[in-house]
């Protein structure tokens, strides 16, 4: 019996469904392992080898960059490949890179070139293995589950987000912030344990090979006749131009304007954290009160005002303003995340979606590069508090392509031709 009918007849919870408790615990892992990273990463860069704002944001959007290179092919050839090993050769490849960093560091030979490579070579994984991912959900829970799947997920991804920050902040303040890569590359390799044990039999489409830039084309044809995914994306990418501009800084922020040490960040970042575990309990709820559509414009139109109160943070109590302006826009976030996740895994045709995933996230997430550039430049030029007013104001104003899109429906369509 495959995972996808053990889920349509599971009475009561996903968490009855041995497969999806086995992706649960490799991606939360993952995410706990990523959101150290997140931020050890720039502390090694500015702690261990005294880089500027400048190299920091460059390391972000190393990370990002895959994505704009290569990210329609890889939604093609992961749409002719069983996402399953695709996943595990991501985490593998992961693994491997995260653990150089305190490897080179041991042996004195760490550069800001070799964090570079790594964050590029481990960002173009990672555009394989979300899309693979993407596709490969369903699967596991079926369409009927997805809501809930997709829940669940984002709450383990948050709940290790809280974690993590302070996690990393620990273990650079005791150990040095590279020791915390090695908590990334254990989480690999739990993620491609957990992989391995995954026995859910995976649909092939049944459909002839075509030229790779065919292949590209249809994703692309389909994203842009769809009106309703077309404004999604236009939103997804103009919201992550400007928080991935303001993720760029984040750390600097908080360790060169605001004097915090490396435990203190992780700390503030853990509890900025904590919106996302309250926006993934809080989703399926909104979406059986409201409307699907309903709740996904208010997690993201309405929570994204709090935002500007980030840039009057200050020392001490000061630092309200900053935790408020984050766990309200994040709960927001990963919210409308579970919402759209759920809609998009039924919406689009299964043999397609690898496809017409990687081509809205070539503006979603082509985006942030650019984002994290842009930040670094800011911050370097005006300051941190003009490039945070800049770059969340710009988040706020992207709001209306949001409302454009969903107009005033209750519920997003289960498929395109209900999008009319």
């Amino acid at each position: 019996m495959t995972a996808t009918i053990a889920a349509a007849t599971t009475p009561r919870s996903l968490w009855q469904v041995a497969d999806f408790r086995r992706l649960w615990i490799g991606e939360t892992t993952s995410a706990l392992g990523s959101s150290v990273t997140a931020v050890a990463l720039p502390l090694v860069a500015l702690t261990g080898l005294h880089a500027g704002v400048v190299a920091v944001s460059l390391l972000s959007a190393a990370a990002w960059l895959p994505w704009l290179l290569i990210g329609l092919p890889a939604g093609a050839w992961v749409d002719r490949l069983p996402r399953r090993p695709v996943m595990m050769a991501c985490d593998a490849v992961s693994m491997i890179l995260f653990a150089s960093v305190p490897v080179a560091a041991y042996l004195g030979v760490l550069t800001l070139a070799q964090l570079l490579i790594v964050a590029l070579l481990s960002g173009t994984a990672k555009v394989f293995a979300t899309t693979a991912y993407r596709a490969f959900l369903p699967a596991v829970v079926g369409e009927e589950h997805l809501v809930e799947g997709n829940s669940r997920l984002q709450g383990g991804e948050s709940a290790a987000q809280v974690a993590g920050p302070g996690l990393g902040g620990v273990i650079a303040q005791l150990l040095g912030a590279a020791t915390g890569l090695v908590a990334d590359a254990v989480s690999f390799a739990v993620s491609l344990a957990c992989l391995r044990r995954i026995t859910a039999v995976e649909p092939r489409p049944q459909r002839e090979r075509r030229p790779l830039r065919a292949e590209i084309g249809d994703g692309l044809r389909f994203l842009r006749g769809d009106r309703l995914l077309r404004r999604l994306t236009l939103f997804g990418g103009a919201a992550n131009l400007a928080l991935t501009g303001f993720g760029a800084i984040e750390v600097a922020f908080l360790v060169r304007e605001l004097r915090l040490g490396s435990a203190a960040v992780g700390g503030v970042l853990a509890a900025t954290s904590a919106g996302g575990v309250a926006g993934a309990v809080i989703a399926p709820a909104l979406v059986r009160r409201l409307g699907s559509a309903r709740a996904l414009l208010l997690c993201k139109a309405g929570t994204t005002p709090a935002a500007l109160l980030i840039p009057l943070a200050g020392r001490g109590w000061g630092l309200v303003p900053f935790v408020v302006g984050t766990v309200v826009p994040v709960a927001g976030i990963v919210a409308g995340n579970v919402v759209s996740g759920g809609f998009f895994q039924r919406y689009v045709p299964r043999d397609l979606m690898g496809r017409v995933s990687t081509a809205m996230q070539v503006v979603n997430f082509g985006a942030i590069p650019v984002g994290a550039l842009l930040g670094g430049q800011l911050a370097d030029r005006l300051g941190y508090r003009a490039a945070l007013w800049i770059l969340l104001g710009g988040l706020v104003a992207a709001t209306p392509l949001l409302v454009s899109a969903l107009g005033r429906r209750r519920d997003l369509p289960t498929r395109p031709a209900e999008a009319s």
